[in-house]
């Protein structure tokens, strides 16, 4: 039961992680290298709350507000004119990845620091004490997956955001505002990544590199997805289960790299099914 449990919360941490970058991906066809940086702010931005003797679940508004209000910064300075060189925009995220991490280092330090989850302690389940806060996860991700399903297929701006998906240009001439939806759209999966961040730093350990290693499986995870967020769900399950697998019975350092071999398999297998 233990192990089950471990896939599903693994999963999930893979999913709140991956649905911010997927978003700006399917949207303006970025991979956004600065989400590994949004990652780590929202975790520090926790470890801020707590310093300042705010309720733990404050921690999770703040840090999707940080990072909604510093994707929509980004955005409207720097990514609205380089939609046209999408490697230079990469470059750019990449870059601006680097400068926030190094102002996160200057203001907090390299060192180790941990923030305390909103709640404490174990749930029996079946025989099983399981963290009552990796539950917490799983519950997170299947609303989030819902609140954001909601928001693309049944709301007005999700009907505009697939006009932008599969023709900028009616699109815009259908009247659309096609740069605001960049905007939100941008600002959004920002905010994502810094709620993702708050969410998994209660688990681990707190430091200026948080986010790197998340944005490798995240980046996997949406090449195999595509820019649907069922798919996104069933890959972090199905990916999720292979990694605690691997880890579990072999070892924790091939199940690590795992993610990004199973991604790469599945694209030269699947290149139509996975495009």
């Amino acid at each position: 039961m233990g192990l089950l449990l471990d896939m599903l919360s693994t999963a999930a941490m893979l999913f709140v992680v991956g649905s911010g970058l997927m978003l700006v991906f399917g949207v303006m066809k970025i991979v956004n290298f600065a989400h590994a940086a949004t990652i780590t702010l929202g975790g520090y931005a926790a470890l801020v709350a707590a310093r300042l003797g705010f309720n733990p679940w404050a921690a999770l508004p703040l840090a999707f507000v940080l990072g909604m209000a510093f994707g929509i910064l980004v955005e409207r300075l720097m990514l609205r004119r380089l939609y046209r060189r999408p490697l230079d925009a990469i470059l750019a995220t990449w870059g601006l990845g680097l400068v926030l991490g190094q102002v996160i280092i200057l203001l907090f330090g390299r060192g180790v620091q941990f923030v305390d989850s909103p709640v404490q302690g174990a749930v029996n389940l079946w025989g099983t004490d399981y963290s009552l806060w990796r539950l917490l996860l799983i519950v997170a991700a299947l609303l989030l997956y819902g609140v954001l399903t909601a928001l693309l297929d049944f709301s007005r701006f999700g009907v505009r955001t697939r006009a932008v998906i599969f023709n900028e240009e009616l699109a815009r001439g259908l009247g659309i505002a096609t740069e605001r939806i960049r905007l939100l759209t941008f600002g959004l999966g920002a905010g994502l990544g810094a709620l993702a961040g708050a969410l998994i730093t209660p688990l681990f350990s707190l430091e200026p590199n948080l986010g790197l290693p998340w944005l490798v499986s995240a980046f996997m995870l949406v090449m195999v997805a595509g820019n649907k967020m069922g798919a996104l769900l069933l890959t972090c399950l199905l990916f999720g289960a292979v990694q605690v697998l691997v880890s579990f019975y072999l070892s924790p350092i091939l199940g690590a790299v795992s993610i990004a071999l199973l991604a790469a398999l599945t694209l030269r297998l699947l290149p139509r099914v996975y495009p």
